[in-house]
């Protein structure tokens, strides 16, 4: 069974933990983007396998090069936002002209318009559902922004696990969460990656993966960051709980990816979710 695969390309300064310095200073800041970049492409390479790159339009502009190398290697190119503002600090109009940015910045860089979008910080939850018909009206056919747990910035607790396309008032759109592995009937795990896969123990996130395959007989989606495959980037977060969700586990990810690269067989978000599922409702999730 193939899983979905997917890389949010940003800067180690854009994670909403570490929140540095005014958006007008982000070009005097030294990037590293290019080093977890070459990391994953490189170990994409080795094990024959193509995931879905989430640009931040930001990147796209300021690092063109970047996001050409993404799409000669065959890799999907989605969105990740223009400047990584969360989605419900934004109103309507503000999140239509962020995303219609990226998407220009986007195809400028590489010649692609990117179809799959993934939210920063997993910012589309119960409030800013409305972001979903404002994609569709973009002309996305998927996104992956929403992670059905329970967490102080994010997640819809109860939000179906496995893809599922959304009826919207601008059309329909395929939601893949991210990997969520379920225990003893109601529970949930997060599996998908990211710190989870950082703080935890390898078999914890293997084991979940191997669940959702081989109970739920379906995919999983996992993710991880740039900045998570380079140990020398610099630790800009302050205060206790952000750094330790933002850098605990760094220097042991390289390894982990490489694992589950090796174990797993992974591909695009909209190879292994190509057609709809079965749809639900805007006015039944809110209900969540």
């Amino acid at each position: 069974m193939l899983n979905v695969f997917s890389v949010d390309v940003e800067d180690y300064f854009h994670p909403t933990e570490v929140a540095y310095a005014n958006i007008s200073q982000w070009p005097t800041i030294p990037s590293r983007v290019h080093v977890g970049v070459d990391i994953l492409l490189e170990a994409l390479a080795e094990h024959r396998c193509h995931g879905t790159f989430f640009i931040l339009g930001w990147v796209a502009d300021h690092h063109p090069e970047i996001v050409r190398r993404i799409a000669a290697a065959g890799h999907e190119i989605g969105c990740h936002s223009y400047h990584h503002r969360l989605v419900y600090d934004l109103t309507r109009e503000e999140f239509k002209a962020d995303t219609m940015r990226a998407v220009r910045a986007i195809e400028d860089a590489c010649g692609v318009s990117p179809k799959a979008y993934r939210a920063p910080s997993y910012s589309i939850v119960t409030k800013s559902f409305w972001a979903l018909a404002v994609l569709a009206e973009c002309g996305f056919t998927h996104d992956s922004s929403i992670y059905p747990i329970v967490h102080d910035r994010y997640g819809v607790p109860g939000f179906p696990r496995h893809a599922n396309v959304i009826a919207t008032p601008s059309g329909p759109i395929m939601e893949v969460p991210i990997a969520v592995a379920s225990l003893l009937g109601t529970r949930v795990a997060p599996v998908g990656g990211g710190a989870y896969l950082r703080l935890f123990p390898y078999r914890y996130t293997a084991a979940g993966i191997r669940r959702i395959n081989d109970v739920d007989r379906q995919p999983a989606c996992i993710y991880l960051h740039p900045w998570e495959m380079d140990a020398e980037a610099p630790q800009l977060a302050k205060g206790f709980v952000s750094r330790l969700r933002t850098y605990t586990g760094l220097a042991g990810m390289s390894h982990k990816v490489l694992k589950l690269l090796a174990e797993f067989p992974f591909s695009t978000l909209s190879e292994v979710h190509p057609v709809p599922v079965r749809a639900i409702s805007l006015s039944a999730q809110s209900s969540l």
